[in-house]
């Protein structure tokens, strides 16, 4: 694979991070981490959907006026967003029960929008399509990252909406509750901010 590739998904996970480095789409990030199935498939239709956007954009972007690029960017997006929701509701009912309104709100994500603006409307399909699949499995591993966390510490569980795993540890242990409320996930945020600003600072990665 060409290198350029490889460096597109690497600065998407790493480097542009939309969610450790760029502070984006900050609304699910906050409000449906509460338990893993829910970072995961919020992720995952957010990568989904920002994948798409990017190709169908940057195959059409000679094509699309300037004074208009914005409607057409969020017409396009739209209708992967509803693809997804319609797919959702129909396979993983209770995914889709428990994301909710964040679904059709992925329309508005400043990430999706932003790569479409930033990116897909300036550069070739596939390097589009890599910068879609780099950005989209940065933000699944954050919210992967802040889910768990939060479940584990917020609950003292692991998947428990699968039904996988239902309690890690003793019938001794508290959770802290805060973890699983509002409150718990800025102050989670801001402590991996804190700590992903440092480790970047040490290893000089800019």
């Amino acid at each position: 694979m060409n290198n350029i590739y490889l460096r597109d998904i690497f600065r998407g996970i790493v480097t542009d991070n939309p969610t450790f480095r760029l502070v984006l789409g900050m609304c699910p990030v906050l409000a449906i981490t509460t338990f893993v199935i829910n970072g995961l498939g919020m992720g995952v239709a957010t990568a989904a959907v920002l994948i798409c956007s990017n190709v169908v954009i940057s195959s059409l972007r000679r094509f699309i006026p300037e004074q208009v690029r914005i409607p057409c960017f969020i017409v396009i997006i739209a209708s992967f967003v509803t693809i997804i929701e319609m797919l959702l509701k129909a396979f993983q009912p209770n995914l889709y029960e428990a994301l909710g309104v964040f679904i059709p709100l992925i329309v508005v994500n400043c990430i999706i929008l932003g790569r479409a603006e930033a990116f897909a409307s300036k550069q070739p399909v596939l390097r589009s399509l890599f910068d879609g699949i780099g950005i989209g499995l940065g933000f699944t591993i954050a919210l992967l990252i802040i889910s768990t966390l939060r479940e584990v510490i917020g609950s003292g569980t692991i998947l428990a909406e699968t039904a996988a795993v239902t309690q890690l540890f003793g019938p001794n242990f508290e959770p802290m509750r805060l973890f699983a409320l509002p409150p718990g996930a800025f102050i989670l945020l801001g402590l991996l901010l804190g700590g992903m600003n440092f480790i970047f600072k040490r290893l000089n990665v800019k």
